[in-house]
């Protein structure tokens, strides 16, 4: 098991609608129409990942696990995973985003595909959270 951990933050126009993706971004800010990312201010993009976990997840038998945790200022926190699997055609080398994707399409910016859910499934207290600023931890855990 190989697994890489992100640090980033709730904005206050998350609103994770979005039916096919969902994403993490190193942006600072969010526009209304970015339906798809859960957080903002991410401290590493997919370039920063270890060789070894982007070899791993280049395995179309892979199972890989997104898991969100949620801590609010109030000392709540919330928990969300998704499961994707692998694809060949990973390149882990965009500098600004991480993508999940419910299709087997695959860019720069994919971590996962075939995911079981995407923004539009995330729990809504978690999408309170994230729209409160809630400060998050984006865990890929690849098997």
């Amino acid at each position: 098991m190989y697994e890489e951990v992100v640090h980033a933050r709730g904005h206050e126009n998350v609103s994770a609608e979005h039916a096919s993706t969902f994403e993490v971004t190193s942006d600072d800010w969010l526009t209304p129409a970015g339906d798809c990312i859960l957080a903002v201010e991410a401290d590493r993009v997919p370039a920063d990942f270890d060789e070894a976990f982007v070899d791993a997840c280049r395995d179309e038998t892979a199972t890989i696990t997104a898991i969100l945790e949620v801590r609010t200022d109030g000392g709540e926190s919330f928990e969300q995973r998704i499961e994707g699997r692998g694809h060949p055609d990973l390149s882990f080398e965009n500098e600004r985003s991480h993508v999940g994707r419910t299709s087997d399409y695959v860019d720069d910016r994919t971590v996962l595909v075939g995911a079981e859910g995407a923004a539009g499934d995330v729990d809504r207290d978690i999408v309170s959270a994230l729209a409160d600023g809630g400060e998050v931890t984006f865990t890929l855990r690849v098997e």
